[in-house]
């Protein structure tokens, strides 16, 4: 069975790796900034002008806008897209709207945004993300060895087949699951279930993540501590893993050894 090693640290024998795609598989900081900013302005369009101030501030902290980036643990580096609708609509009733009204302002703040991004993109598609650097040596090199890959996300399912096909990694992947399989990360039943779908156990797996409910996530599921690694070279600034798992901060120091 191939085995996997981090900077010539042997971590044990693996059939599969479990990644997450923004932040692990993709450089996703420069679209959320893009998409966040565009939600607050929208947003701020909707509301009376006296209650703009306070809108902008529950929505930066709420999306982890900062200057020129994303809070890597922030709702919109790691939570589902309906997960992020819901914050938006909880800060609308912070400033006095009523649910209804909140909730029908965020949909439709959420859908033009979306649209804008859409706009965006040279051909008329939704813009992608570029990948993490070294990313394609290294699903070569597990793909070439027999190690099954697989990808866990709170994306849609047609953003990562869109992210796979636009970068060619496609073929490399086995299986997905995404924000439309349930239960949805971070619950350990979606890695059991992505496991199920690859036919391997979860103790025979790697899982890449840039979160902490990434980490504890795959432990809890039956991934060995070792092999629940963080990784932080997608950010500007590194998301802060507070479990001591180990980090990669590039995927060359990432091999297998068959």
């Amino acid at each position: 069975m191939p085995q996997l090693l981090l900077r010539g640290i042997e971590l044990g024998d693996v059939q599969a790796v479990l990644f997450d795609k923004d932040g692990t598989l993709s450089i996703s900081e420069p679209q959320l900034i893009t998409l966040a900013q565009a939600r607050v302005f929208l947003c701020l369009e909707q509301v009376e002008a006296a209650l703009r101030p306070g809108l902008k501030d529950l929505l930066e902290r709420a999306y982890g806008l900062q200057p020129q980036a994303i809070c890597p643990a922030g709702i919109t580096a790691v939570a589902s897209r309906d997960h992020n609708l819901i914050a938006t609509a909880t800060a609308l009733v912070q400033v006095g709207l009523g649910w209804p009204e909140a909730l029908a302002i965020s949909e439709a703040v959420f859908a033009e945004a979306d649209a804008r991004d859409a706009r965006r993109g040279q051909t008329g598609e939704v813009n992608t993300s570029a990948t993490t650097d070294g990313l394609h040596d290294c699903l070569e090199q597990l793909t070439a060895a027999g190690v099954l890959c697989a990808v866990i996300s709170n994306d849609a399912m047609a953003g990562i087949e869109h992210f796979l096909s636009r970068h060619g990694l496609a073929s490399h992947f086995s299986a997905l699951w995404s924000a439309e399989h349930h239960p949805r990360k971070p619950d350990p039943a979606a890695v059991h279930g992505l496991c199920a779908q690859l036919g391997v156990a979860a103790a025979r797996c790697a899982l890449i993540g840039d979160a902490n409910s990434d980490l504890r996530m795959a432990v809890a599921a039956g991934i060995p501590h070792q092999r629940a690694l963080g990784y932080v070279a997608a950010w500007r600034s590194p998301p802060p893993l507070l479990e001591p798992h180990p980090r990669i901060h590039a995927w060359s120091e990432l091999a297998v050894r068959s």
